[in-house]
């Protein structure tokens, strides 16, 4: 059985996570809704049922206003809190970059993803648990999906 199909070891729960990933999970930026956003996007993992919703707005291509609705696992709350302290004045090529870094982290064992985006590295323990990847990339595929959503309306 594989690491994803079989219940997990009390040991390999404790590495999954650690005091790092409860702590992002516990703090998580830019909690909430905005009024009047200039986009809202929702996103659904589908083996777990996590969602996140996020609203943005964009200026000059930056984003400048972020909130996160997070109703998601504790690796999926530690990922957008990551993303959260970060966020603010992205760019949409930034925000695919490390959405695509994270993604190959995850599933190709590929590197950290890396400037602006530090803290991802708490996830590294995630990487054997392909169940939880989808969670993981919630928020940041929401947030990208908002940068394209607006493209398309202007």
């Amino acid at each position: 059985m594989s690491a994803q199909s079989r219940p997990q070891s009390p040991a390999e729960l404790t590495q999954l996570y650690s005091g790092t990933l409860l702590a992002l999970a516990a703090d998580i930026p830019h909690v909430g809704r905005l009024d009047a956003p200039m986009v809202s996007v929702k996103e659904r993992a589908p083996l777990c049922g996590s969602t996140v919703t996020v609203d943005m707005d964009v200026e000059d291509g930056r984003i400048t206003r972020f909130a996160q609705d997070v109703k998601a696992c504790a690796l999926g709350q530690a990922s957008a809190s990551v993303l959260g302290r970060h966020v603010l004045g992205r760019t949409e090529s930034e925000l695919r970059r490390a959405r695509d870094e994270l993604a190959a982290f995850l599933k190709e064992d590929g590197p950290i993803p890396s400037a602006p985006f530090e803290g991802f590295e708490a996830l590294l323990p995630a990487r054997d648990f392909k169940n939880r990847h989808a969670s993981i990339l919630l928020a940041i595929t929401a947030t990208c999906r908002g940068f394209e959503e607006l493209s398309r309306t202007i």
